[in-house]
């Protein structure tokens, strides 16, 4: 059997998926190189055109796939540093911001942990609950709490999940090329378990968490009054923290913004938070 053989039959097993994975390149190593020198390519080349496309495939076909925009959250039991959770359903009726990071005990991620902990008041404020993710066992993220409160000062008020390998590639935070840790992966699930915003950053780029708070009021917004939000908001350049309206879909819907809001031209209207 060959190597995309043994990739695809272990992808399909759903069960270990990325430390079997890490494993077969492991020990296919030499092939693998032999294989880049060959075709004048770095190894990290080659190991994504082997993988991508049996992921792809799996995705498409709904082995692998990772819930989208307007998908409902998928229902999970995890283990978490506050014990055993049901998502989404022990989460209804509130914004959730569920975000991974690569490993614990990391220097970005620490920082992370911190920014959000330190912003966690206002995320309440929008009854908003935060949940961490990551690969690292539970004993893991129970020390790395206790190690940020005993050094840094700050305690770690939400729950961290420790997730199986697989459960992260379901939700698209393990990308092949870039290891077999979680990305930074963010999802914002609204009160009906329905995934609303989804932000993916690199390892070596630590999250702006202000936006994740702005991102979250933004749609707290959008579904109050029924419109959008232009960029940077509330501090727009062209119309401040003003809000806009949707696009007519008919002539007279057209002439009548224009006569009851504030406009450019009749697609592009707006009116006062």
């Amino acid at each position: 059997m060959d190597l995309n053989q043994r990739l695809q039959e272990i992808i399909e097993s759903q069960k270990d998926v990325v430390k079997k994975v890490a494993s077969l390149i492991s020990e296919s190593i030499e092939e693998l190189k032999a294989r880049a020198m060959e075709e004048k390519k770095s190894l990290e080349e080659v190991i994504e055109e082997i993988v991508r496309p049996i992921v792809e495939k799996n995705q498409k076909e709904g082995k692998m796939g990772m819930p989208l925009l307007g998908d409902k959250f998928p229902s999970i039991e995890v283990q978490t540093t506050h014990g055993p959770m049901k998502l989404p359903e022990e989460l209804a009726g509130k914004w959730t911001v569920l975000f991974s990071h690569p490993a614990d005990f990391t220097p970005v991620c620490t920082t992370e942990f911190v920014s959000f902990q330190k912003h966690k008041s206002e995320f309440d404020a929008l009854n908003t609950r935060l949940i961490g993710l990551s690969i690292d066992q539970v004993f893991s993220h129970i020390k790395w709490v206790e190690w940020i409160k005993e050094k840094l000062g700050v305690e770690i008020e939400f729950p961290i999940i420790s997730a199986t390998d697989t459960l992260a590639m379901e939700l698209g935070m393990v990308h092949p090329s870039k290891g077999t840790n979680t990305v930074r992966a963010v999802f914002i699930i609204d009160p009906e378990g329905v995934v609303r915003t989804i932000l993916y950053y690199p390892q070596e780029i630590g999250r702006n968490i202000p936006e994740i708070i702005r991102a979250v009021k933004a749609l707290q917004k959008s579904d109050a009054e029924g419109v959008a939000t232009p960029a940077n908001w509330p501090e727009n350049e062209l119309i401040g923290n003003k809000v806009i309206i949707p696009p007519a879909t008919d002539c007279e819907s057209a002439k009548e913004r224009l006569e009851k809001y504030t406009c450019y031209d009749w697609w592009f209207c707006y009116k006062d938070a």
